[in-house]
């Protein structure tokens, strides 16, 4: 297949630091490429993945001068390179000059999903847009409209050591972004009420500042609260793997979060609160806990030894792995592309 794939114009792919989406699309493109699918990718100029790269003309998703030129660039590259599918990870205004076109389009959301917009798109396109998201809880409010799939995120295994067992008294880890929404207090509060160690690891948006010095800051002593700042693939992977839990107090409605996986893939069980696709991801009792107070997660920590390493890591095999997820892709792709050589034939009898 000659397959077109996109990112946004913010953060090369793969992503120097931050950039959940772009790993994604990084992993996709590698993925896609080793079995021999000849992929081109739109994205940030800086990007290194190694398939043939498209560079955008403008380099701001919300600017409407950059979005125009974005837009021109895209359909006039499709329209002449005779590509299979289009698929976008980038934001559907990208799209607009093809939607009327009959090639098959895919318009995947790793973020907040606007039934305006998905509306747009599916009565423009006149059904050759189709949709994927990353957790059935994104997709509750717009089922109705168009073709929907879920294929989640996940990781490439071979980035994540397996851990078959921790000391009792490993730590416990935090890692995101830290700000109020993902709940790094809460897992101080937790940790200091399970009379357990919490290692916390991410970057502070520099909008977060001032909460974290309010928050975070002053719980840090080095001994039972540390904080240790960005992580690189390796600090994380050793980071997980001898952690004894990976928490997840999350205060608002995650779409997915890949750090779960990421987590499960070194073997370590997942705490999260039971919000956005937290109870999709973890098994309660099996990979994990799901619970909805600070007494949840405590409790939670106190039932460790009951969950089975191995089985989180066979989760993420099974589901969030690379090979899984490229699987997933490329399925949709073929079923996409079927259904619309049937189309084309049906209106050419």
């Amino acid at each position: 297949m000659r397959i077109a794939l996109t990112a946004d114009p913010e953060i090369p792919v793969p992503p120097i630091n931050y950039g959940g989406i772009e790993r994604i699309v990084d992993m996709l493109a590698r993925g896609l490429a080793s079995r021999g699918h000849e992929v081109t990718l739109f994205a940030h100029g800086e990007s290194t993945c190694p398939v043939e790269r498209v560079s955008w003309p403008g380099a701001s998703s919300i600017s409407k001068l950059d979005t125009t030129m974005n837009c021109a660039m895209l359909a006039s590259k499709v329209l002449t390179g005779r590509f299979d599918i289009v698929h976008s990870f980038s934001r559907i205004a990208y799209l607009t000059p093809l939607l009327p076109f009959s090639i098959p389009k895919l318009m995947t959301y790793q973020r907040e999903i606007s039934t305006k917009t998905v509306g747009f798109g599916h009565q423009l396109s006149r059904g050759t847009l189709e949709f994927s998201a990353i957790s059935q809880w994104m997709v509750e409010r717009v089922r109705h409209i168009g073709k929907w799939y879920i294929i989640p995120n996940g990781v490439p295994l071979q980035v994540y050591d397996f851990s078959a067992e921790v000391a009792p008294d490993a730590p416990l880890v935090f890692l995101g972004r830290i700000e109020e929404i993902k709940g790094p207090h809460l897992a101080i509060d937790i940790a200091r009420r399970a009379n357990a160690n919490l290692i916390i690891a991410g970057n502070i948006p520099a909008e977060h500042n001032g909460w974290f010095q309010q928050n975070v800051a002053p719980h840090i002593d080095g001994r039972q609260i540390s904080y240790v700042g960005p992580v690189n693939d390796r600090q994380k992977n050793e980071l997980l793997g001898r952690a004894r839990a990976f928490l997840m107090p999350i205060l608002w409605e995650e779409p997915f979060g890949i750090v779960m996986a990421e987590a499960m893939a070194c073997g370590t069980p997942v705490i999260g609160t039971r919000r956005g696709a937290v109870p999709e991801v973890v098994v309660d009792g099996i990979t994990g806990f799901v619970g909805e107070t600070v007494d949840d997660f405590v409790s939670a920590i106190l039932r460790l030894s009951t969950i089975d390493r191995a089985a989180c890591r066979a989760r993420v095999e099974r589901l969030y792995s690379d090979r899984a997820i490229v699987d997933g892709y490329l399925k949709l792709y073929e079923e996409m592309i079927a259904r619309r050589s049937e189309i084309s034939a049906t209106s050419e009898r």
